[in-house]
């Protein structure tokens, strides 16, 4: 096994693991965030639009994470800069 190989292989893992631990630890943190929102709307009724508000600017940061981890994920596989770099020394 070649190192472009090698680093191919690496990547596609790497990037299946960036995916796979990335999202459902995003998925928990929104879903915990929207249950206790519920909570607090359910205790303060009156206290909606700042709660409302602050639960949209929450779950926008959270869901950011997921979002790095799609695009890290895909720079691994598409654009990955080790594969120009190891192309390049081999005179591929």
């Amino acid at each position: 096994m070649d190192s472009i190989e090698l680093i191919g292989m690496i990547s596609i893992i790497m990037a299946g693991a960036t995916v796979g631990i990335g999202a459902p630890i995003t998925a928990i943190g929104e879903g915990w965030a929207v249950s206790r929102a519920m909570s607090a709307l359910a205790q303060q009724p009156d206290a909606a639009p700042v709660i409302s508000r602050s639960l949209f600017i929450g779950l926008a940061m959270i869901e950011s994470s997921a979002i790095y981890c799609f695009v890290v994920s895909m720079v691994l596989i598409f654009a990955n800069p080790f594969w120009n770099h190891f192309l390049g020394v081999a005179g591929g």
